[in-house]
């Protein structure tokens, strides 16, 4: 059986990059259609999330050009994650596979060509690797890598390279959409999952046109994310420490009782408030990532919509 592809795009103020990449979208659907590969009745679905720009109007007039464009709107701006879940929901009943791409062209999309015949061959998850980082500065490459050594570190389960880039089979995402989680990490959750999965390489190219809107603030937002949502290591490693310190404690306080019964006490006021400071200063930052994890929870518990869906370029009741 030949499967249907929805190719789920997240877009977000991307009206400079839009108009030069989804025909190279479209040129793709109609190749792998004409390849005998997917249906000819596979989409391309932008998601948009909330643009202030044009974004969503470009949009509108791609899907009157071509029935193969089709989009979403956010009401507001939720952020990527959520901007790629709400295009797999909706998109989980309409076809067969999925594969999340980022709008701005970086991503090779000759890799799509791999990722449905890994499919074919009975792949139920696909994941889209970066076989090198040499369009990237230092900065961003070391602290990418170090962000993926650091998750895999904590006991979470990511592929290394891997953004959110993926082949997805409708019979995955019917079992993803059982997880309710408000705090979303979509590279850790599906591998999550389960089911049959392998990776395909490619090289990630300069973005073609506009601005990231990916700055060093977002990276480290979802740094966070991807940590506290996958991995209780880091309380464990704050009760270790907090062990360790109270031993430490314990010895300094048998040395200053033999010190004081031998009359050798000496004031030391200078050493004693560094101790204090740094004692003061490990609580702090214990506290921080406790609470960390208790905003995660609290955030959870209000079960809050993770998307809203205001507008679709076609009528509700029809099948995309």
């Amino acid at each position: 059986m030949i499967p249907r592809l929805f190719i789920v795009i997240p877009c977000y103020n991307e009206q400079e990059v839009l108009p030069i990449t989804a025909p190279m979208f479209l040129a793709k659907v109609k190749d792998l259609a004409a390849a005998g590969k997917i249906t000819d009745d596979s989409r391309v679905l932008f998601v948009n999330d909330g643009s202030r720009d044009n974004t969503w109007q470009i949009i509108e007039e791609l899907a009157k050009t071509d029935a193969h464009y089709i989009g979403i709107s956010q009401s507001r701006n939720r952020g990527h994650q959520n901007a790629v879940l709400a295009g797999l929901m909706e998109a989980k009943d309409k076809c067969d596979i999925t594969i999340s791409i980022d709008c701005d062209g970086q991503d090779d999309i000759n890799a799509m060509d791999a990722m449905v015949d890994a499919y074919l061959d009975g792949c139920e998850v696909v994941y889209g690797v970066r076989s090198s980082r040499e369009t990237d500065t230092f900065f961003k490459r070391f602290t990418a890598q170090s962000f993926y050594k650091f998750l895999a570190a904590m006991g979470a389960e990511v592929v290394y390279n891997h953004a959110d880039y993926r082949l997805i089979s409708a019979r995955v995402l019917k079992e993803f959409s059982n997880f309710k989680e408000v705090n979303l990490f979509l590279r850790g959750m599906i591998p999550l999952v389960g089911f049959k999965s392998t990776s395909v390489s490619y090289s990630r190219a300069e973005r073609i046109a506009g601005e990231s809107h990916y700055p060093l603030k977002k990276m480290i937002a979802l740094a966070i994310d991807g940590i506290t949502s996958l991995s209780v290591k880091p309380l464990r490693m704050i009760m270790g420490f907090g062990m360790f310190i109270a031993f430490v404690s314990f010895i300094g306080c048998i040395w200053a009782l033999i010190t004081a019964l031998c009359g050798k006490a000496v004031a030391g006021w200078a050493s004693m408030t560094c101790i204090v400071c740094f004692v003061g200063g490990v609580q702090l930052i214990c506290l921080g990532i406790i609470g960390e994890y208790i905003g995660k929870i609290y955030m959870e518990t209000k079960q809050r919509p993770r998307y809203i869906i205001s507008d679709r370029t076609w009528d509700e009741q029809e099948n995309g």
